[in-house]
């Protein structure tokens, strides 16, 4: 008998219809207010004093990231824990990382900096990090190790713990992979749609590659049952973007 197979997550039959409710409303809401956050802040803001940028962005991250811990505590009256048995998918897991960074940037070098796929790309770039206040290049480092370090922890905990895993109990896993990893897209879509253009083939080729890293995520967060692993995977990928913005727009 395969006892790891035990310990992955399956629909809880004994759910009330009250307690499922609640955990059908928290899912929807974790997989709706990045895409809110991230239009509100990079559209309805674009124009607006960089001070509004930032207090927005860093009031909705807030609520963001403390909303799974709030629902799972406090709403639905579950352990915080995230359990772990297992250390060999870290071999994968950075691999993958490794692989999507050098594929990014040698794509970046070799194909779209060549033909000038990405010169608009990099003007919008420089504007925004000018908005959110970044205008060093000491002020960039710093928001790139904290994005790399921490936020692509944060954005694990939140799509892989709490969205990917609260429909685990919900539905089965192979639907469970595809919504949590469409709604990890959605937000994105937007963001490069800001950079690329709403009508640019690269903005929905991209956004797949993120609903694809998603789900190989999210399937490795099931067989290891750990964050470490998927945290060091999404950080070496974080790391890529902030080295191609850099050569952008720095």
């Amino acid at each position: 008998m395969d006892h790891r197979r035990d310990n992955l997550p399956q629909p809880l039959k004994h759910d009330s219809d009250h307690v499922t409710g609640r955990r059908w409303g928290g899912v929807i809401w974790a997989i709706m207010f990045p895409s809110l956050l991230t239009a509100v802040y990079f559209i309805l803001l674009a124009e607006s004093p960089s001070g509004w940028q930032q207090a927005v962005f860093v009031v909705g991250k807030v609520v963001q990231f403390a909303f799974p811990l709030i629902w799972v505590a406090w709403v639905l009256s579950e352990p915080l824990k995230a359990r772990t048995n297992s250390r060999q998918y870290w071999t994968p897991s950075v691999t993958f990382g490794l692989t999507v960074l050098l594929v990014m940037l040698g794509l970046a070098h070799w194909w779209l900096i060549p033909f000038g796929s990405l010169e608009s790309t990099a003007g919008m770039v420089h504007q925004k990090i000018e908005n959110l206040g970044i205008n060093s290049i000491w002020r960039y480092a710093a928001v790139g190790v904290f994005y790399v370090a921490c936020h692509s922890f944060l954005e694990e905990y939140y799509w892989r713990w709490f969205v990917f895993g609260q429909l685990c109990r919900l539905i089965k896993i192979p639907p469970a992979i595809v919504i949590s990893s469409l709604g990890f897209m959605a937000h994105h879509v937007i963001l490069l749609a800001v950079y690329f253009g709403w009508n640019n083939p690269l903005t929905y080729l991209l956004s797949f590659c993120v609903a694809f890293g998603g789900a190989v995520w999210a399937w490795l967060f099931l067989q290891s049952r750990s964050l470490l692993g998927v945290w060091m995977s999404h950080a070496l990928v974080d790391a890529g973007i902030f080295i191609l913005g850099y050569q952008l727009a720095m």
